[in-house]
C-alpha cells in the first residue's frame, strides 16, 4: 500500500470539518453566499480551479463590477399583480431567461459533478450547458434528465486538432437529443490562470481521461487536444457537420456579432470566459451596451445571450432590458453544487426567480417582453469600496 501522505490527510480532516460545520440550506439567501460558503468547503484543487481567472484577474472583477454600471428607470402603476418569466431561448422553452454556461468540472466539488447540475435544472426547467470538460460523460449527462423529451441540454465544443473526433462528438450529441451547440471561439490558448497554477498537479491527479475527450481539465487539455487555428471558415465547416443551432460562445466586440450575423449563425453569448482567458477583456454586460447603441438592428438578425458576473436577479434584468434573450451563470452552479449538492442548484435557481420576479414587479412589467432599453440608464462609473458588499455585514 502506498504511504500515507500527511498533506492530503490534513486537507481531507480540515474539508470534513467545515463540511459539518456548513449551515442549513434555508440559511442562503442569495447567490454570493454560496461562493463564501464553497471556500471554505471546495478542496484547495476544486477551488482554485473553479475560482481562477486570467493575470491579475481584473477582467473577473470588472464582470461584476460593471453590473453597477446600470441603474433602473422603473415605471409605476403597471397593475403587476401576476408576472410570467418564461421564455424561448433558441425555439427552446425555459421557465426563466437563464441557463446554465458551459463550466468544467463540476466533479470537484461534488461526485455526481453535472449529473446534480442536470436534475437540478430539470426540475426547475431551464437549459443547462454542458463543458466540453465536464467530469461526466454527455451520456451519463444525458441520462439524468428529468424528462428526456422535453428537458433541453446546450453542448459546448471546442474543436478538436483531430476533426473526426469533433465529429463523433457532435453526431453522439445529436443522437442523445441535445439541441444546439456552443461554439468556443474566446480560447485558441489556454488564459495565464495563476491561482490554478499553483494546484495544477491535483487537478492532474483529479483527471479521469476516456477516449473522447469529455472527461479531464481544460487546464490539461487545451493546448493538445484543441485546435488552436481557427477562424470563420471553421464555422462554415462546423454548419456542413450539424444541423443543430450554433451560439457562437466568448464574442466580445460588436465588430464580431455583425460577423457572426453575416455568417449566419442563429446566436452569440458576450462572454470574456468569467474573466478566465484575456485579463482586461471587456464585462458581457458592456459589449451588450455597446451592441444596443451601436447596432440595435442586430437583435432581429441573431439571439444576443450574456454571462459573466451575474449575482442578482436585477443583473439579470439589466441584461433582459438591453436586449438579451438570456443571461448565462457558470461558476455560481459550481459553488451551488459544490456545497450542497442537487438541492444546492435548486435554491440557486429559486432564489434567482424570486429575485427575478420581485424585480419585474418593482421595474413594472409583467412579462420579459415589456423590459425595455429606456428602463435602464448608464451611469459613470464609481469605485465602491467592496466592504459595503458583504452579503453578511458583521
Amino acid at each position: 500500500a502506498p504511504a500515507p501522505n500527511p498533506e492530503i490527510e490534513v486537507e481531507e480532516e480540515r474539508i470534513a470539518n467545515a463540511r459539518a460545520k456548513l449551515p442549513p440550506l434555508s440559511y442562503v439567501l442569495n447567490l454570493n453566499e454560496f461562493e463564501e460558503l464553497a471556500e471554505t468547503v471546495l478542496s484547495k484543487t476544486a477551488w482554485s480551479y473553479y475560482r481562477s481567472a486570467a493575470d491579475d484577474e481584473y477582467a473577473h472583477m470588472n464582470n461584476a463590477l460593471a453590473f453597477r454600471r446600470y441603474w433602473f428607470r422603473p415605471r409605476v402603476l403597471r397593475g403587476t399583480k401576476t408576472v410570467d418569466t418564461s421564455c424561448e431561448i433558441l425555439g427552446v422553452q425555459s421557465a426563466l431567461p437563464i441557463f446554465v454556461s458551459p463550466a468544467a468540472m463540476a466533479g470537484l466539488g461534488d461526485p455526481a459533478g453535472e449529473v446534480n447540475i442536470t436534475k437540478g435544472a430539470g426540475k426547475t426547467g431551464i437549459i443547462q450547458g454542458i463543458s466540453s470538460n465536464a467530469s461526466c460523460t454527455i451520456d451519463e449527462i444525458a441520462a439524468a434528465r428529468t424528462d428526456p423529451e422535453k428537458q433541453p441540454l446546450f453542448f459546448q465544443l471546442y474543436v478538436a486538432s483531430d476533426r473526426a473526433k469533433s465529429v463523433q462528438t457532435i453526431k453522439r450529441v445529436e443522437e442523445l437529443g441535445y439541441r444546439a451547440i456552443f461554439f468556443t471561439v474566446d480560447a485558441p490558448v489556454l488564459g495565464n490562470r495563476e491561482l490554478d497554477q499553483r494546484n495544477r498537479s491535483g487537478l492532474l491527479d483529479a483527471r479521469d481521461d476516456d477516449e473522447e475527450g469529455q472527461k479531464g481539465g481544460v487546464a490539461s487539455t487545451i493546448d493538445g487536444y484543441f485546435d488552436t487555428d481557427i477562424d470563420w471558415s471553421t464555422l462554415k465547416w462546423l454548419k456542413t457537420v450539424t444541423k443543430l443551432p450554433i451560439i457562437l460562445k466568448g464574442v466580445q466586440t460588436v465588430e464580431d456579432v455583425e460577423l457572426a450575423a453575416e455568417h449566419g449563425v442563429q446566436a452569440v453569448l458576450l462572454s470574456n470566459h468569467g474573466g478566465r482567458q484575456l485579463d482586461y477583456a471587456p464585462a458581457g454586460i458592456d459589449v451588450l451596451y455597446e451592441l444596443r447603441q451601436k447596432r440595435p438592428d442586430l437583435f432581429d438578425k441573431v439571439e444576443v445571450y450574456v454571462d459573466g458576473g451575474v449575482r442578482r436577479g436585477t443583473d439579470v434584468l439589466k441584461a433582459l432590458c438591453l436586449g438579451a434573450k438570456g443571461v448565462g451563470l457558470g461558476r455560481t452552479f459550481l459553488f451551488a453544487n459544490g456545497t450542497y449538492g442537487e438541492k444546492g442548484v435548486v435554491k440557486a435557481v429559486r432564489i434567482l426567480r424570486n429575485e427575478i420576479e420581485t424585480g419585474m414587479r418593482l421595474l413594472g412589467a409583467t412579462s420579459l417582453d415589456q423590459l425595455r432599453p429606456e428602463m435602464v440608464e448608464r451611469a459613470p462609473f464609481v469605485e465602491i469600496p467592496s466592504g459595503l458588499y458583504r452579503s453578511r455585514p458583521e
